[in-house]
């Protein structure tokens, strides 16, 4: 009997992911401490959808893995200008911290910090100014970052809001 080789088909990932922070939790018990991980994990396709989500497990894996599942459930979508930036300045507060988003011209790259930078480039955004103000939290920044980009309206949104017509906003 002569033996197929088996052909792993390599799963193809709709998202690439990012693991923002780990943290370690402690529980104090009477034996003793118990120790359980926290992950931040941001998602994201480079075309505009982006999505972060938490997971707390008993290994960094599993952490990561609920993470990730809760991740895809807060997707969203973001308006993206040239194929670079974003339409306007905006900003997110969320808790103590808030988060300035500026549209820069091409050739800029992304200014930003760690948890916001992951955010702005698993969105798809490639040139953007940002500075983190107030909190400096991981989970506060992306969650201010996520306010902010949820917040942005493209030229034909604003214009379909006000019931003008396109070349009527910019005036």
């Amino acid at each position: 009997m002569e033996r197929k080789p088996r052909r792993f088909e390599k799963e193809v990932k709709e998202f690439e992911e990012r693991v923002v922070v780990i943290n370690r939790v402690t529980k104090v018990v009477k034996g003793g401490r118990r120790f359980r991980f926290a992950a931040l994990v941001v998602i994201g396709d480079k075309k505009g959808r982006v999505g972060f989500g938490t997971g707390k497990a008993n290994e960094v894996p599993d952490a990561i893995k609920k993470a990730i599942e809760s991740a895809k459930k807060n997707l969203i979508i973001v308006p993206i200008i040239k194929n670079t930036t974003i339409p306007h300045n905006v900003i997110g507060n969320f808790g103590a911290g808030s988060v300035l988003l500026k549209p820069a011209t091409e050739g800029t790259g992304v200014i930003a910090g760690g948890p916001i930078r992951a955010v702005l480039e698993l969105a798809g955004l490639s040139d953007v100014l940002s500075k983190c103000l107030g909190s400096r939290t991981p989970i506060n920044m992306v969650s201010a970052t996520f306010e902010a980009l949820k917040s942005l309206r493209t030229i034909d949104q604003v214009a379909k809001l006000r019931e003008l017509k396109h070349e009527e906003v910019r005036a």
